[in-house]
Formats: structure tokens, C-alpha cells, sequence
């Protein structure tokens, strides 16, 4: 079992805006690694900087994800995704499509 799984994921657009599920705290810190540096600011350093700290030690896992969450806001790349994707549900398609 992975110790650093999210309760809930955080999803974002990457740079081909296609969503990302952010589940874990590796996913974070690739996404993180990934940025741009020409975009990176001190949010981003936040975000960073707990989300190092909570994969190094016992920094609480929740506080990093909100940084994440808070770096991907500012950043305009978080997606509220309130109602579940159809692939997210599992229930076959009413046109006969196969369950995710």
C-alpha cells in the first residue's frame, strides 16, 4: 500500500490540457518537477518545498496535498470535477458500452 496516497485526488490540466488525477503524493511531486521554471513562483515553492517535506519525513500528508491544490488553483490549471466522469462510475453506458 502506498503511505502516501491522497484521501481524495486533486485533478489538474497539464500542458496539453488533457486532466490529470494528482492521487498521491509522487504524482505531486512529478507534476511539480515537471513545471515549467519559467512559471515557477513562491506558491510553487511552497507547494514544493511540502510536498518534500511530507515524502522525507512526517510532515502531514493533508497539508501537502492542500498546498498542491493551492499551487494548481493560482496556477489556473485546478479542475473542480464535482459530478464523477462516466469512467469514474463504472456503470455500463446506456448505448451498450462496456463498464470502466
Amino acid at each position: 500500500m502506498n503511505d502516501h496516497l491522497f484521501k481524495s485526488p486533486v485533478f489538474v490540466k497539464n500542458a496539453t490540457d488533457l486532466i490529470q488525477e494528482i492521487a498521491c503524493l509522487e504524482d505531486a511531486l512529478e507534476f511539480l518537477y515537471e513545471w515549467p521554471k519559467n512559471r515557477r513562483g513562491p506558491i510553487y515553492e511552497t507547494a514544493l518545498r511540502a510536498c518534500q517535506r511530507a515524502f522525507d519525513s512526517d510532515y502531514p500528508l493533508t497539508a501537502a496535498r492542500e498546498a498542491f491544490s493551492g499551487f494548481a488553483k493560482a496556477a489556473r490549471v485546478l479542475e473542480d470535477i464535482a459530478t464523477p466522469l462516466p469512467w469514474m462510475t463504472g456503470r455500463a453506458a446506456s448505448n451498450g458500452g462496456m463498464t470502466a
